[in-house]
């Protein structure tokens, strides 16, 4: 308290040539339209601009949550794909599904289900994926894996009650089906270890029509992803000497060194194609 009197005694003459001042620019800013309105201007302008600042603060500082609410919305809007729903045959069949879900008799096919990334790899030759779901989320072994722009990042291969590992399109063994966008030839999507994010696609016939810039797909000859996924775009069309076959160079369209979010694809006729698959297999062991 003594200090905050002698400050005052000190500088008292500065201090009332402030408050005085003060008063001043008050009573002309009160009185005078003129000097009212160019002060309300200048104000208006300051304040804008301080607001603007703190606006770009909270902004950041909510960028988690925006990106969380987009995923959802992202993810509802995968759901509602007409491709994502098919019209039953019902030449003989009168048993009303417990899944439809509109007027037209529509019934899904695929659900998409997002997750968060909580590990990932690209620098190793066997690279995997973490997400922050699990067993007790719907998620199942077989399931394709996309990022937000629909890319192909892997099939999920082991599961937890809460987590689930993804063996990424970077893994030496993973392989899926692709084909060209443009001419529909089928053939097998690899990695062989070298550079992140450049795939190999192989079993293109050298008849195909094939050049750098096309895009690649999956096929649907899976029940983990559906047809036209995007895969990647050709960067180089080699032709194979021991063959009649392109080995085609292709970067993937999922960017494995920034994957925050992602989306688990249910194929809810999984269960039925596997089950007549493996009474196939049995009949001719």
């Amino acid at each position: 308290m003594r200090n905050i009197f002698l400050f005052i005694r000190r500088y008292f003459n500065f201090l009332l040539f402030l408050l005085l001042q003060g008063f001043s620019i008050y009573f002309i800013v009160h009185y005078s339209r003129y000097h009212n309105a160019l002060f309300s201007n200048s104000a208006n302008q300051v304040t804008g601009k301080i607001n603007d600042q703190v606006n770009r603060v909270e902004y950041y500082f909510r960028l988690k949550n925006t990106n969380n609410e987009l995923v959802k919305a992202d993810g509802i809007l995968l759901n509602k794909l007409r491709s994502d729903f098919e019209i039953p045959d019902t030449a003989s069949r009168t048993v009303i599904d417990s899944i439809q879900v509109d007027s037209l008799e529509r019934y899904r096919r695929y659900l998409y289900l997002d997750a968060k990334v909580v590990y990932n790899s690209v620098s190793s030759q066997n690279n995997f994926i973490v997400l922050h779901r699990g067993a007790n989320q719907q998620l199942k072994e077989g399931m394709g894996v996309i990022e937000p722009n629909t890319g192909v990042v892997g099939m999920i291969t082991e599961v937890s009650n809460d987590y689930a590992v993804v063996m990424s399109l970077l893994h030496k063994n993973s392989l899926i089906s692709g084909k060209l966008m443009h001419g529909g030839e089928t053939g097998t999507i690899s990695w062989d270890g070298k550079l992140p994010n450049l795939l190999s696609l192989t079993g293109i016939p050298k008849t195909a029509k094939v050049a750098k810039g096309d895009t690649i797909i999956t096929s649907g000859y899976s029940t983990s992803y559906p047809k036209g996924m995007l895969i990647g775009v050709v960067e180089e069309v080699i032709p194979e000497k021991t063959s009649s076959n392109f080995l085609i160079k292709l970067r993937s369209s999922a960017n494995f060194y920034n994957l925050q979010f992602v989306y688990i694809i249910d194929n809810k006729q999984t269960e039925a194609i596997n089950n007549i698959l493996d009474k196939a297999k049995k009949k001719n062991q």
